[in-house]
């Protein structure tokens, strides 16, 4: 039974009737009520990652919409540690009903991104199948990467499997030329 005086989490927002509209539109098609749909949407990351890197989110999440999984900081910046030379690395994780393809670095470079006066780089990936090893570019992010947005919990699953295996020493970093790989070493 509610305190007296308790909140009861219930409050009435008053909107444009066209925002009112694409919102219920969004609702119809996530196949979800206008309420979890604002809720969810009030609790989005986006909302307390500084800019640019929310303008980075709401460009991929314009461009994706719900097929949209998850955007990655990773690289140098992630580590604290650019250079003059430096970009800044961004993986956008998409639904597996999008392969990554040359075409989403295209669209993605039809209006390129800067933060002070720095490119940001976009990497496209889809989160590997349950079962399936993931290594290359997802050890790096799982070693460095700021997880800004996801949707649901699968990205942030697989980067604590992969750590788990880096830690067990399954998986292990080699660098050749100052470029890293990763290998699989069953025996650990």
């Amino acid at each position: 039974m509610p305190r007296p005086n308790a909140l009861s989490g219930r409050f009435v927002l008053r909107i444009e009737p066209d925002l009112h509209a694409r919102l219920r539109r969004q609702a119809v098609e996530e196949g979800t009520s206008l309420n979890d749909l604002c809720a969810r949407r009030l609790a989005e990351p986006e909302r307390t990652v500084p800019d640019p890197l929310r303008q980075v989110m709401i460009r991929a999440a314009s461009l994706f919409g719900p097929d949209l999984a998850g955007v990655v900081a990773f690289g140098s910046w992630a580590r604290g540690e650019m250079t003059d030379g430096s970009d800044v690395d961004v993986l956008i994780v998409l639904g597996a009903s999008i392969p990554p393809a040359r075409d989403l670095y295209r669209r993605w470079d039809a209006e390129p991104m800067h933060w002070n006066g720095r490119p940001i780089e976009p990497r496209f990936a889809n989160v590997p199948p349950t079962g399936s090893p993931a290594e290359g570019l997802w050890a790096e992010i799982a070693l460095d990467g700021i997880v800004l947005f996801e949707r649901g919990i699968a990205l942030s699953l697989l980067l604590v499997q992969v750590r788990r295996e880096i830690a067990s020493g399954r998986l292990v970093r080699k660098v050749v030329h100052g470029q890293p790989y990763w290998v699989r070493d069953e025996v650990a």
